[in-house]
């Protein structure tokens, strides 16, 4: 059995986009959210649906000036019969709590954490849009909220699911695209948070992100961390290529984010009798 789930339901419904609206991207929220807050000794306290709104944190969280944070990305789509699906979506709650040993953040019930978002869409499902390449983005992220200056993990956080619909993340759709290779700046190295889905690591690649905008391209193509010359990335995304018959992706070597596509790709390739190499 999971916990006891309280829901508050906004008494300010807003408008939902037209179903023709352009969308963009993580600009437009829903009605309600999913919180829940740890506290060292209780664990995991609290999970509860309420209206979307702004939250309250002490200037000194330690959020803002030590970065102990994870988050994760994923989608809902309706179906012509008016079903939600999610596209594996245990696998990213799985990764919530690879990112959250990396950063030091109490781990979380993945099964329970997958029973809210169920919850809250059942809650939001009339968010969902139907256009064509139109998602209902699904941000869940935790972060440290102790109001301690002190360099320390900190002793409490905050657990939130947020719903975003959402047009294409990238406009260009399946055309092909320019890619810069960035030889000067680096995403990660072998033994820090490559593998880890926390902010800091996409803060840092801003820079190399501006430069290709800024030169005509429209993702950085990401070189490991030591020699520059072997491919790692491509953005924020796992790149694959075929090489002589064989689908090729750099393997997980601790730098390079475990991407849920990625595994999901090798998966169908193998049990399609399709070669291989990481």
């Amino acid at each position: 059995m999971f916990p006891s789930i309280s829901v508050t339901r906004t008494t300010q419904p807003k408008a939902k986009p037209a179903a023709d609206a352009k969308l963009g991207f993580g600009q437009i929220f829903t009605d309600h959210m999913f919180s829940m807050d740890y506290v060292e000794g209780e664990g995991w306290i609290n999970p509860r649906i309420e209206p979307y709104a702004p939250i309250s944190l002490d200037p000194s969280a330690m959020i803002f000036h030590y970065g102990q944070a994870i988050f994760e990305g994923l989608k809902a789509y309706k179906t012509a019969d008016g079903s939600i699906n999610l596209f594996r979506p245990q696998l990213n709650f799985e990764r919530v709590n690879i990112s959250n040993a990396r950063m030091v953040i109490p781990p979380v019930d993945e099964a329970f954490c997958l029973h809210a978002l169920k919850e809250l869409l059942k809650i939001e499902q009339d968010w969902i849009p139907t256009s064509e390449g139109s998602s209902l983005y699904i941000r869940p992220f935790i972060f440290a909220t102790d109001p301690f200056l002190g360099v320390r993990p900190a002793h409490t956080y905050r657990f939130m699911i947020i719903l975003s619909p959402s047009g294409a993340y990238y406009p260009q759709g399946l055309n092909p695209v320019n890619i810069y290779v960035e030889e000067e700046y680096v995403r990660a190295v072998k033994g820090g948070t490559g593998f880890a889905k926390t902010p800091g690591n996409y803060a840092s690649s801003l820079i190399a992100q501006a430069k290709a905008y800024k030169a005509g391209y429209v993702q950085v193509l990401w070189l490991d961390g030591v020699h520059r010359r072997f491919i790692e990335e491509v953005g924020s995304m796992n790149v694959f290529f075929v090489i002589d018959g064989k689908l090729v992706t750099p393997a997980l070597n601790g730098s390079i984010l475990p991407g849920i596509t990625r595994r999901t790709v090798l998966e169908l390739a193998k049990n399609l009798g399709l070669e291989t190499e990481e």
